[in-house]
């Protein structure tokens, strides 16, 4: 108990370092493939979904490309290829298309790591939050307001493991909702399938520009 005392304690360090120590573990990253539980809250309901979620850092873009598979309960897809960003439920006639710079989607903090990015500056007034809870013992919750969202969302909580890495992300809107993603088998540095970014929308399927809707 003692040994483990120390190693959270060793853990625990200011903010500032906590920060650079999660950047350079993502930093050094190529790919990430891991299994994602998305939970909202809000008006009044609460819904949970699953999947998997690939990120794969493009040069020196931001945000990078990402690929969120949803299977449960129902199956649907948000993808970017760094440049664009597709939201698509199979069955629907319709596929959503934004540009990836234009993105105002609660799921894009999360893609701002595999780039040479700083937690610190994409997250303002980031601190560390020993007011909440963390989901696994001996995490720590940093909290801050991410700039590109500054006017959608109050607050960010990301949970971070004695191992830098990222197991939660909770992101509080201004309107009272509140979306969690919780992070498990994380593999990093894993082959890429070739295509897996690209989207092409199927047969007969209008493509509407502009924002992306709802989840």
């Amino acid at each position: 108990m003692f040994a483990a005392a120390l190693s959270t304690l060793a853990f625990a360090q200011d903010v500032h370092s906590l920060a650079a120590a999660v950047d350079a573990h993502y930093n050094h990253l190529r790919t990430l493939e891991t299994q994602f539980t998305e939970i909202y809250r809000g008006s009044g309901m609460e819904r949970t979904e699953s999947g998997t979620l690939w990120l794969e850092k493009d040069g020196l873009k931001k945000p990078g490309k990402m690929r969120w598979e949803y299977r449960s309960p129902k199956d649907k897809l948000f993808v970017s290829d760094g440049r664009d960003a597709w939201f698509y439920v199979p069955g629907d006639r319709q596929v959503r298309k934004t540009s990836a710079q234009k993105l105002d989607d609660v799921r894009s903090p999360l893609a701002f790591l595999l780039g040479k990015s700083k937690l610190e500056k994409e997250l303002q007034g980031l601190s560390m939050a020993p007011d909440v809870a963390p989901v696994s013992a001996g995490d720590l919750v940093l909290r801050g307001v991410p700039q590109a969202m500054g006017d959608r969302v109050s607050e960010i909580l990301v949970e971070v493991t004695p191992e830098r890495q990222i197991e939660r992300i909770v992101i509080d809107e201004v309107d009272g909702s509140t979306t969690e993603y919780r992070f498990s088998d994380q593999k990093e540095n894993v082959a890429i399938p070739a295509g897996l970014f690209d989207f092409k929308a199927p047969a007969g399927t209008e493509t509407v520009e502009g924002d992306l809707g709802g989840n």
